[in-house]
């Protein structure tokens, strides 16, 4: 139950976070109260803080907007592969992982090629010594 409870609180978090990422850059000034992206009390606190007084244009430029949405869409898709991997995340969080199909074939062919020889013998063995 708190694996189930840990991934659903994961996806929660992740949609929170990747909405806000995403949108919160692009918001207008004014809208629902927000102030302006480039334009806020916590921004010009730190440029005076840190005598950086540079900081709020650069902030408030294209590019940052632009990387903070990427890491918004980036929380997003992270969301959404949790969504459509859930059962496989809860396996893996109970510790008892199944391996991907993919995998398993692989093994199999592994197993049916492989010669049965004992673990001090090489297959060029009986080559060098008969000559």
């Amino acid at each position: 139950m708190s694996a189930k409870l840990s991934v659903i609180f994961y996806i929660i978090l992740c949609l929170e976070i990747g909405i806000v990422l995403t949108l919160l850059p692009w918001i207008p000034q004014g809208f629902l109260g927000l102030s302006d992206w480039g334009n806020n009390y916590f921004l010009l606190y730190a440029a005076r803080k840190t005598g950086f007084y540079g900081l709020q244009s650069v902030v408030a430029s294209g590019w940052v907007r632009g990387a903070v949405t990427g890491l918004g869409i980036l929380n997003l898709g992270m969301a959404f592969w949790e969504i459509f991997h859930f059962k496989q995340t809860l396996t893996a969080l109970r510790g008892n992982p199944t391996p991907p199909p993919y995998v398993l074939q692989k093994n199999a062919t592994l197993s049916a090629k492989a010669n049965h020889l004992p673990d001090h013998e090489r297959r060029d063995d009986t080559a060098n010594n008969a000559g």
